[in-house]
């Protein structure tokens, strides 16, 4: 399946999948083994962050897969207190991930007032010394990443942030795509109410799950998805959400949740 996951290009030679892996809360023994299920099924996109306890996991998990590191994009990120120690954290991600680069490194949250900046020239500094290939953010808003552009000249190639059909903001991807920076979403299917009768229906006429039918309205709208599951069936049915496409009067449906 990995071959015909469909990727976005973040930087010239850096393409990121449209469907990874989520690791939030997945710790220990289960952050291993679900990391190798989720390798062994067709994952090549994986994401962590320094504040889930679970790089050393992932990392072991990735050498023991038996596929290539150059094969698998690793997304970590910065704790926003950790700015002003932005190198060490890099450094300390690498070693717990057994990896020479990240490709994707994003500040967790935006840091505590006046923080922002200097952390964002900080992890531009980490990409130029090859730590990591790319360098985004998480959480922001708009307004914060106009201040990044404009103060630096540097545009963040993503922004993940919380998204759900109750958490739909066309104009906020507007501003994004604007701007060219890519949109992950996270916590989907958390954050949307499963048994709504709407998504039952569609889901329903589709012969699929109702998050499916989350997952792949997402993608219609650009987003970048990275569904958590430490099930192998779950695993696959999120990574199958590519099977069928969802009507304009569907994604009107659920875009008015």
């Amino acid at each position: 399946m990995a071959h015909e996951i469909p990727t976005v290009e973040l930087a010239a030679g850096v393409t990121l999948p449209t469907i990874g892996f989520g690791t939030w809360q997945i710790t220990g023994k289960s952050a291993y083994e679900s990391t190798r299920t989720a390798l062994d099924v067709g994952y090549r996109h994986i994401d962590t962050a320094t504040g889930y306890g679970n790089e050393e996991e992932i990392g072991r998990a990735l050498r023991d897969s038996g596929v290539n590191r150059s094969d698998v994009f690793i997304t970590t990120k910065l704790p926003p207190d950790n700015a002003g120690r932005e190198r060490q954290t890099i450094e300390a991600s690498l070693k717990a991930l057994g990896v020479d680069f990240v490709d994707l490194w994003l500040i967790h949250w935006p840091p505590a007032r006046g923080q922002s900046l200097p952390t964002w020239i900080s992890l531009l500094e980490q990409r130029d010394a090859g730590r990591t290939r790319t360098v985004g953010v998480s959480n922001y808003d708009t307004q914060l990443v106009d201040e990044l552009i404009r103060e630096t000249g540097e545009t963040p190639v993503v922004n993940q942030v919380a998204w759900s059909p109750p958490q739909h903001e066309p104009k906020f991807l507007a501003e994004m795509r604007d701007r060219r920076v890519v949109v992950e979403g996270y916590s989907s299917l958390k954050n949307t109410p499963l048994d709504d009768p709407r998504l039952v229906a569609i889901a329903s006429a589709h012969g699929v799950t109702v998050p499916q039918v989350v997952l792949r309205w997402q993608l219609h709208h650009d987003i970048v998805i990275i569904p958590k599951s430490t099930n192998e069936a779950r695993m696959r049915e999120n990574l199958s959400v590519l099977s069928f496409e969802l009507t304009e009067d569907e994604l009107a449906t659920i875009d008015s949740l």
